[in-house]
């Protein structure tokens, strides 16, 4: 294994992406400290991936460690009922990085649109969040045992997986 330099690529020049890597670390150790859902599922890799671009695309949290204030940020760009797909996309459009080399593309970025891209097109057969009424107020007729299912994008399930983490840093 060639040693790195300084620069953040690897000995024959390639880009190491440890923006995302680290973002993708911290989002993983915190919904692994909250003990929310086994690591092998797909929703454990949706909540991952949604909280790991949202500490990438915020500035800097990534490189601060999660501080108080960041950790207060995340909570808030993750709230149900807040922008976040809007924020996110905004966000992946207007990145800026320094030029890399050669016209290679940044690594980072590369796999931060990699993993919308997947909580993008990905749905899961899940409970319709919208759809869940209280027993006494479930209209005349409904089984109350009842669910309702539809298929959801997987950035919806794993944002309140997410945020349910870092409320729980």
């Amino acid at each position: 294994m060639r040693p790195e330099d300084h620069e953040g690529t690897g000995g024959d020049g390639l880009p190491v992406p440890m923006a995302w890597m680290y973002s993708e670390y911290l989002a993983d150790r915190m919904l692994a400290s909250g003990d929310l859902m086994e690591p092998a599922t797909l929703e454990y890799r949706a909540g991952r991936d949604a909280l790991a671009l949202t500490v990438f695309l915020s500035d800097g949290a990534a490189a601060d460690g999660l501080p108080v204030a960041r950790v207060d940020e995340l909570r808030l760009l993750t709230a149900y009922g807040g922008s976040w797909r809007r924020w996110v996309c905004a966000r992946l459009e207007a990145w800026e990085r320094p030029a890399a080399p050669a016209g290679l593309p940044d690594p980072d970025l590369a796999l931060a649109r990699a993993a919308w891209r997947w909580l993008e097109e990905t749905e899961f057969l899940a409970a319709d969040l919208d759809a869940i009424t209280a027993p006494w107020d479930a209209p005349d007729g409904r089984d109350e045992e009842g669910e309702v299912r539809v298929w959801t994008p997987a950035w919806q399930l794993g944002l309140p997986l997410g945020h349910m983490a870092v409320h729980l840093c």
